[in-house]
């Protein structure tokens, strides 16, 4: 399954990559549409709607503290407060 990471932040992509969640050439998307997400495994935040149209969603949660919460994070930070084993979800749309 085709593998897209969906970040603004570059250390959580540097981050998915050296620790082997996603493939070195991974497809990176500051933003993203319906059409880039659908049938794919997303690396990254979601509003929900969007995440139902992709096959899987993996996040890497982070527990910040407050003064860390709307600043970038360097990588040293992310490996710092993530916690150790990403989350990988299947979300649909009920009709």
């Amino acid at each position: 399954m085709k593998q897209l990471v969906v970040t603004r932040h570059p250390a959580l992509l540097e981050y998915l990559k050296v620790n082997g969640y996603v493939v070195k050439d991974v497809e990176h998307l500051n933003h993203a549409t319906v059409e880039d997400v659908e049938g794919k495994h997303v690396f990254g935040i979601l509003p929900l709607w969007l995440a139902c149209k992709c096959a899987k969603l993996t996040e890497v949660q982070l527990r910040l503290p407050p003064e860390k919460r709307g600043k970038e994070l360097s990588l040293k930070d992310i490996e710092f407060h993530a916690i150790k084993q990403p989350k990988t979800y299947i979300i649909r749309e009920v009709k």
